[in-house]
């Protein structure tokens, strides 16, 4: 087939090099000059695992192309795809004037028969609009069929999320177009979910719902734990081994970041404020995780003091997770913020996104290459992000860098057993804290 996406971002590059991959004929758009010219170059944007090899062998393959505007290959395509961004607006709401925009554009130059698919996260409904604004308000003659086909790809693995996803989910209003689209995805050999457009937007705006919603109540079993004497880590496990409740998302810590799930779950809290429901769980979601980072501040003044004044603190890990180097709302934004606040003299150190924090963080923040080099004569370590270099960094060397072996785990990296064993001081979630003999 020939395909169309609009959007260079995370979902439209990555759909679009595994559709390549796949041996459609794929062509992707984006306004961003400077990005389609390193596109053809063969680099991409973002930093992804796998998607750079993946990218160049189907541009020498012939199966990907890149472009500003999208006219002729609009004209063209079997299959036109959305996938550009919806950031949050002020009230919570997604910004849907880019897939409007793009709709319009697709609507003039689709070819008679083609399909347009909204990727990108929308609100439900949003399939509707579209079809309308191309039939009534564009007074497109030849019917366009417009389909959803949301996205569920993970920063970090992306490409396995989408050629080895768990569902693909597609909604439309005739079975030609799902099954059209079954066809476009038969070499992947997934499992479908087939429905209707309002269906599968909900589906995405759920699915992220749900997962925020186990992580913000484990963050609350952690609180609870500390409190109680319990062990986090333990009761994940015994929860965990319950079928019907999973494993997955039940790791306490500082919170969820990145581009889906805070910007999800206030669109679906507008979402349901629209149709007059009050979606409390889901605000009580919210506010549990905002209050995450607060909590781990609070933890180190009561530690070190109300005032940081002329402490060096290392943060590690700035990412919003580990093997992505994406900053939005990364909770290592907040706790730099507050900690320079507080007088702390910070020294930062991420293996990838360290480029992309140094415009998010404070401009004082001084950024190490390595992980020795930001612990350094500090007087505390703050383990933001679990990426595997920090994970795998031994316990015992803390005490050789350090001023003062304390460590703050703002994601539970590390075992009590091991932080007792290299008597260091180690605070973390939802667990007793380890503290040396000589202390």
């Amino acid at each position: 087939m020939n395909i169309a996406i609009a959007g260079c971002g995370y979902v439209g590059l990555v759909t679009g090099v595994c559709l390549a991959e796949a041996g459609h004929h794929v062509t992707c758009i984006d306004i961003d000059r400077r990005k389609v010219m390193k596109l053809k170059q063969g680099t991409p944007p973002m930093y992804e695992p796998g998607l750079k090899e993946l990218l160049k062998r189907n541009l020498e393959q012939g199966h990907i192309h890149f472009h500003i505007n999208g006219a002729a290959a609009y004209s063209e395509a079997d299959v036109l795809m959305i996938a550009v961004g919806t950031p949050q607006q002020a009230d919570g709401q997604a910004d849907l004037q880019y897939v409007f925009q793009a709709a319009k554009e697709m609507g003039l130059k689709a070819k008679p028969g083609a399909v347009l698919v909204v990727k990108s996260t929308v609100p439900v409904g949003t399939g509707d609009q579209i079809d309308r604004l191309i039939h009534q308000e564009l007074g497109r003659k030849e019917p366009l069929s417009v389909a959803s086909n949301p996205e569920f790809l993970r920063e970090g693995s992306a490409i396995s999320d989408t050629l080895r996803a768990d569902r693909l989910v597609i909604g439309a209003e005739t079975q030609n177009v799902l099954d059209q689209l079954e066809d476009m995805y038969a070499d992947f050999h997934l499992p479908f979910v087939k429905t209707d457009r309002k269906s599968a937007e909900m589906i995405k705006y759920a699915s992220n719902a749900f997962l925020a919603t186990k992580i913000s109540f484990m963050n609350e079993i952690a609180s609870i734990c500390v409190k109680t004497g319990a062990d986090v880590e333990r009761v994940a496990e015994g929860m965990g081994l319950d079928q019907r409740i999973g494993s997955s998302f039940l790791r306490a810590g500082i919170g969820y970041g990145g581009s889906c799930f805070p910007k999800d779950t206030n669109a679906l809290v507008q979402i349901a404020g629209h149709v007059s429901h009050d979606f409390e769980l889901l605000k009580a979601v919210i506010k549990v995780n905002n209050e995450q980072r607060a909590s781990f501040i609070r933890g180190v003044q009561e530690r070190m003091g109300a005032n940081l004044e002329g402490k060096r603190i290392a943060l590690l890990g700035l990412s919003f997770k580990p093997n992505t180097d994406d900053m939005r709302e990364a909770p290592s934004i907040a706790i730099a913020h507050e900690m320079h606040e507080l007088g702390a003299d910070l020294v930062a150190y991420d293996p990838v996104a360290a480029h992309k924090a140094a415009r998010e963080l404070p401009k004082q923040v001084f950024f190490a290459q390595t992980i020795e080099e930001a612990i350094k004569d500090a007087d505390a370590v703050c383990i933001l992000t679990e990426w595997a270099d920090i994970q795998t960094f031994p316990l015992s060397a803390y005490k050789g860098w350090m001023r003062h072996p304390l460590i703050f785990d703002g994601r539970n990296c590390h075992t009590l057993e091991a932080a007792e064993l290299a008597g260091v001081e180690y605070h973390s979630i939802g667990r007793r804290p380890v503290s040396p003999i000589y202390m």
